[in-house]
């Protein structure tokens, strides 16, 4: 992220105060909590069942785009993509050598950029048209 000169800090998710409790939307009321084994009281909301939980609460106020973002920015997900772009371009090229044997050139062995190949398949192509026409 890019800051502008009269711009100090990233913008960061709010956080919660210190004078805020992690439990304030459980309300004041004993209610909707529970106590635990050391009498410490619990939001019966707020409590975590699952180790995933808290990450999917945590994302739920962010944006669609947002969590997209972070989703790519993990180490898994950078591996995954560059596997399958190495796998693109192999792909790639190999359509481009297989293409450049079919072409006809006066040194047979002769290194053609994908331009020259691509503009060589079109001549080639516009030649046996004309050929097959005559």
């Amino acid at each position: 992220m890019m800051l502008n000169s009269d711009q100090t800090e990233i913008d960061l998710p709010p956080t919660h105060s210190e004078s805020e409790s992690v439990f304030s939307d459980c309300g004041s009321s004993r209610a909707g909590s529970t106590e635990d084994a050391s009498g410490v009281g619990l939001c019966a909301q707020s409590r975590i069942t699952e180790p995933g939980e808290a990450v999917k609460k945590d994302l739920q106020h962010l944006s669609r785009e947002e969590r997209r973002r972070r989703r790519r920015a993990t180490a898994k997900y950078r591996t995954a993509h560059a596997t399958r772009e190495r796998i693109r371009v192999e792909a790639f090229n190999m359509a481009f050598a297989e293409l450049r044997k079919l072409l006809p050139t006066l040194p047979p062995d002769k290194k053609l950029s994908k331009i020259e190949i691509l503009r060589l398949a079109i001549c080639y192509i516009s030649y046996l048209n004309h050929v097959l026409d005559v």
